[in-house]
């Protein structure tokens, strides 16, 4: 599990000059004029989630040494946004948010509206959120993932881990009974638009019955089942990645924190970069697909993220996306080392663009749920229920880019307007109308997005034609086309930025998509079980062994 800092346990790394030279583009698109980044397009019709909106505004928190509820304020301050908390017991507790007032602005114009609400709440709300997890009925989001910790067993110990794997003293493990009934938990949830499962931990394929949880998961009607892994158990055994693809893996969750092993020594404690790239050719060889997670410190590897963008463009054979996850503070930080070390989502998207020459913040960069649109119409298209990512705008941020695989790259941004077509998008899937048939359906969607095709004007190299090659493999959501040679692919780059105590919303909380599965038959939103009231922690004393 990615992105836990123990204070003190690393010294700040110099910034060092990228190693390997970043994918050359064309002459066309190195004179492609820049897009404004004020937005012509402000979607004043459409609903947006139930948050206070704008800066300033009042928040529901917790305080990160007592965890009493505490209303806090978020602001703007030069430029910068800042969470400002004060506990009666416990003082005043201050944290930044993000590095750039008009990117936090952006990103919460573009995030389209709610979910309906769980109906099938495990309890009710009259215990405090977010203490009453289950989930209750005051939670607004379906998962678009469904998470198991299979064992807290695992063979690194890393100074940045959520779940302290391995170091709790307390020996957590779950049988395949109790595996069974989370699956099934997890599935139960309505309205049932999930269909992804991550076996995670600890490391998962330790368990001895990983194996037999990928195809029980296949089983209870999970399509795309992953694996939150460092990658050690692959990379070791070319022979287990192929028995993980028979048995029902469909995808790595790769620890991935950069290319040169200085990092890995300072994030993970041991030189593993060989391990990394063993890894990957291991996965090729089974057919296994990858999605690339590395967490991002301030002063360690934040120097690292356009070469992690380039490897992730030279492997899109099987490299999904990359989910780049800042690191979130646990245990007690001091507010020094707090604003030495965050880095936020704007922080991450700057960074990007310095170091790929061709991602702007403002104009490449949406909330992950700006895509709701979209999923919407596919629901209506297909005629049953679709993966829907409503969670919070501070949530995380996402972009998508081209690639031909022969050195040029373009942000799909360039040549589509993206904002005017998800508002024509979502008014057509909000629309009254019948089951549409879907060939009927996907050419309404092929005439909105040619209606807002601008690749000629824009120079970016890219026909209509090659952007809906490479994106109709996605809509259709099958394994089987993510590979298949096209001129261009895309890749997903996404930054999730996870919370901890210091910077708690419990309006996030509510809007969580990425849901685990516990042994006590509930269902915890991500950012209550890992950080807040942590109910890892509960669970793992109730269900584990002493040691």
């Amino acid at each position: 599990m990615e992105a836990r800092f123990s204070p003190g346990s690393v010294a700040a790394a110099p910034r060092s000059v990228a190693i390997g030279a970043r994918a050359a583009r064309p002459d066309s698109l190195a004179r492609a004029p820049h897009v404004s980044s004020s937005s012509p397009h402000e979607p004043h019709s459409i609903p947006r989630h139930r948050t206070p909106l704008g800066l300033p505004k009042s928040v529901g928190s917790i305080c990160p040494e007592c965890r009493r509820h505490l209303e806090a304020v978020v602001y703007a301050d030069q430029g910068m946004v800042y969470m400002k908390k004060r506990c009666p017991e416990h003082g005043e507790f201050l944290d930044l948010i993000s590095s750039d007032e008009r990117f936090y602005l952006k990103m919460e114009r573009w995030t389209f509206e709610d979910e309906e609400g769980i109906r099938t709440p495990y309890g009710s709300s009259q215990v405090p959120c977010p203490d009453g997890c289950g989930l209750c009925d005051r939670h607004l989001a379906t998962a678009c993932q469904l998470n198991i910790d299979l064992t807290n067993r695992c063979n690194l110990h890393c100074p940045f881990c959520f779940a302290n794997a391995d170091a709790s003293r307390r020996l957590y493990e779950v049988g395949r009974e109790q595996i069974e009934a989370m699956l099934r938990a997890g599935r139960a949830v309505e309205p049932r638009r999930n269909s992804v499962v991550q076996f995670a931990g600890g490391e998962p394929t330790l368990h001895t019955d990983f194996l037999w949880a990928c195809a029980k998961a296949k089983e209870e009607g999970f399509g795309y089942v992953m694996a939150a892994t460092n990658g050690l158990t692959i990379a070791r055994d070319r022979g287990f990645a192929v028995q993980c693809k028979e048995a029902g893996l469909d995808a790595l969750y790769l620890q991935f924190d950069g290319l040169s092993d200085e990092i890995y020594l300072k994030t993970r404690g041991r030189p593993l970069l060989e391990t990394k790239l063993k890894a990957v050719e291991h996965a090729r060889d089974a057919g296994l697909r990858l999605v690339l997670v590395p967490t991002i410190i301030r002063g360690i590897n934040d120097h690292e993220i356009g070469r992690i963008i380039a490897f992730g463009l030279e492997n899109l054979d099987i490299v999904n996306g990359i989910s780049f996850q800042p690191v979130a503070f646990t245990g007690r930080v001091s507010h020094g080392e707090r604003m030495a070390r965050r880095f936020t989502l704007a922080d991450l998207a700057r960074a990007a663009g310095e170091q790929t020459g061709y991602l702007d913040p403002y104009r490449d960069w949406y909330p992950l749920s700006f895509t709701s649109p979209l999923s919407r119409f596919l629901e209506k298209m297909n005629g049953r229920p679709t993966m829907t990512i409503t969670c919070h705008s501070d949530c995380g941020v996402g972009t998508y880019l081209l690639s031909d695989g022969r050195g040029a790259v373009v942000p799909v941004t360039r040549f589509i307007d993206v904002e005017a077509a998800m508002i024509e998008i979502h008014k057509a899937a909000m629309t009254q109308m019948p089951f549409l048939w879907r060939p009927l359906a996907f050419a309404r969607l092929y005439r909105i997005f040619r209606r807002h095709y601008r690749g000629k004007a824009a120079g970016a190299g890219v026909s209509f034609q090659d952007f809906m090659g490479a994106l109709t493999p996605t809509l259709s959501r099958r394994d089987a086309d993510m590979g298949k040679s096209r001129r261009w692919r895309l890749l997903i780059v996404l930054a999730m930025h996870f919370q901890d105590a210091y910077n708690f919303n419990l309006d996030r909380v509510r809007r969580c998509n990425v849901h685990y599965a516990a042994p006590d038959g509930r269902i915890y939103p991500f950012c209550t079980y890992n950080s807040g009231p942590t109910h890892r922690e509960a669970l793992e004393k109730r269900f584990g062994q002493c040691l």
